[in-house]
């Protein structure tokens, strides 16, 4: 007889120990519930640098990282502002509105670059502290009861069964999205990421965007953000299809990282003494998935949504799901599974913030048309405006219920009405469009 695997119980099983996973265990372990988390040995990966949204530090906060301990600690620096540079020297400085400081919406009007690193290591460090077992393995396997899940086994042929689980697994992974074959809506092209590390003598207080677009081109930009003091990150975006084209000239991904940052005289003292031996590449597609709660499981972090990095709401949607999946488990530990007006709502949220992000920056900022009418930073400008403001309604209203999350999808939905008509005047009236006509 084949070995009988051995099998752990405990009150949640969190797959993925990344961002969400860890800000979930440690939500459920304060809470008192036995939570195991399995995470890869590997998992570990090199720091993008992280620019947050201004609604990030209250959702930190609640995780007992509030501002100043970031700040104090060197976990992450100040980010002031959104600061937008075309190769023409063009400059474009946005700031939060100073009346988002004043009731009814209080909001601290300083938010963080953080060194992923260093947080990731805190969150693991306070979700053990709180009683949290950290688990080094892989889920392979789901063993389920049609969408009810009653455990999951991993590589190392462990066992481990729980009422409730909480999939964080990320991006490549996606678990139990791929387990129940759940739909998922694309915004935009793949794309790729190419990024390093160069030592500053001035720290920064901003996230600085580098563009050069042409009239008829997809948007590609390279980003400057603080990962502490003395170091920033710097990556350079563009679609699959333009950096496969580039290696087909023959360039390596390091001659297409230098050629793009020489187009800008801010790189150029950083590229002297820069070998990009430790160049990172990443390919991601911005997605959605629908239906990510079931009767005694939710899915968090990326492996429910991949927020586009421009919009910089990758880290507030994590850190938001952690905690809705955390209250959602509270809230029916008792009853033993969801209602479906709860995993209605939870999973309508989640597609209604990522629908908005995601789609707002393709239609305004990616695609020419906006950018041919109103400039790069007016195309900026009418994306980031509204995507803080729907930030400060989330984080104010705070939608649990199906009432409330029916009422943040109507404005939602209004929005992006907005979006689409601004996008579909400026692509009427654009130069090319009339030339044609």
């Amino acid at each position: 007889m084949p070995d009988q695997p051995s099998v752990t119980t405990c009150d949640v099983t969190v797959i993925g120990g990344g961002l969400a996973g860890k800000a979930a265990s440690l939500h459920l372990a304060r809470a008192g519930l036995k939570t195991v988390c399995i995470d890869p040995a590997d998992s570990s990966r090199p720091p993008v640098g992280e620019s947050l949204d201004w609604s990030t530090p209250d959702l930190l906060g609640n995780l007992g990282l509030p501002l100043n301990h970031v700040l104090t600690e060197h976990i992450g620096t100040l980010k002031r502002r959104v600061v937008v540079k075309s190769r023409e020297g063009q400059t474009e400085e946005y700031f939060p509105f100073s009346w988002f400081s004043r009731p009814p919406f209080n909001l601290e009007l300083r938010t963080l670059h953080v060194d992923r690193t260093r947080m990731d290591e805190e969150l693991r460090k306070k979700a053990v502290d709180a009683g949290a077992t950290l688990v080094r393995d892989k889920v392979v396997r789901v063993e389920r009861n049609g969408k009810h899940i009653s455990s999951v086994h991993t590589a190392s042929g462990e066992q481990f069964s729980s009422p409730w689980y909480i999939d964080a697994s990320g991006f490549s992974t996606s678990l139990l999205a791929r387990e129940f074959q759940l739909p998922a809506v694309e915004y935009g092209p793949a794309k790729v990421a190419l990024w390093t590390y160069f030592p500053v003598t001035d720290p920064i207080e901003g996230t600085t965007l580098y563009v050069e677009p042409e009239s008829h081109e997809y948007l590609d930009w390279v980003w400057e953000i603080p990962i502490s003091a003395s170091v920033v990150s710097v990556g350079y975006i563009a679609t699959g299809a333009a950096v496969k084209a580039m290696r087909e000239q023959g360039l390596s991904v390091k001659d297409i990282f230098r050629n793009r940052l020489t187009k800008f005289s801010r790189f150029e003292s950083l590229l002297e003494t820069a070998t990009l031996d430790e160049l990172n590449v990443t390919s991601f597609g911005s997605r959605v998935h629908r239906g990510v709660a079931g009767p005694n499981w939710l899915i968090a972090g990326e492996a429910a949504c991949m927020m586009d990095p421009i919009t910089a709401n990758g880290v507030t949607a994590a850190l938001r799901h952690a905690e809705e999946s955390c209250g959602l488990i509270l809230k029916y530990r008792k009853r033993g599974k969801l209602s479906l007006r709860a995993r209605i709502s939870y999973s309508s949220r989640i597609a209604q913030l990522a629908g908005f992000f995601n789609s707002g920056v393709e239609n305004l900022v990616y695609q020419p048309q906006v950018r041919n009418r109103l400039g790069m930073g007016g195309s900026a400008g009418s994306y980031i405006s509204p995507a803080w403001g729907m930030n400060v309604l989330y984080a104010r209203l705070k939608p649990k219920r199906l009432f409330s999350t029916m009422l943040l999808g109507f404005l939602i939905e209004c929005s992006r009405a907005c979006q689409w008509i601004l996008f579909q005047c400026c692509k009427l009236f654009s130069p090319s469009s009339v030339k044609a006509s």
